[in-house]
């Protein structure tokens, strides 16, 4: 499944609308995609069992920029505590993806 599918199903979120078949297919008609049912459909179903704005949140954190240290010897430790977190995140994010992993496969 393309990332169109996606984008309009989180544009439709983002304006507060409830996220069903035929406004997806409004949606990606207007961006000049023709929309393929089943992809809707396997989308909204998907959707459906997940909290959108806790996946966004998790996305959000994990794109974050983390403030820099103060003193050299802090910037090492900040480093490595940086990789392990950026490491914990990417693995949170992917946890969060997994719902939808399934409908690119």
């Amino acid at each position: 499944m393309g990332m169109e599918y996606i984008y309009a199903a989180l544009m439709l979120h983002e304006v507060k609308k409830k996220v069903e078949e035929s406004d997806l297919e409004q949606v990606l008609k207007a961006a000049g995609v023709e929309p393929d049912p089943a992809r809707i459909k396997q989308l909204v179903s998907t959707l459906s069992n997940l909290d959108i704005d806790e996946i966004v949140s998790q996305a959000a954190v994990a794109t974050a920029a983390p403030a820099a240290p103060a003193a050299p010897a802090q910037a090492e430790e900040a480093k490595a505590e940086e990789k392990k977190e950026e490491e914990k995140e990417k693995e949170e994010e992917e946890a969060a993806l997994a719902g939808l992993g399934a409908l690119f496969g």
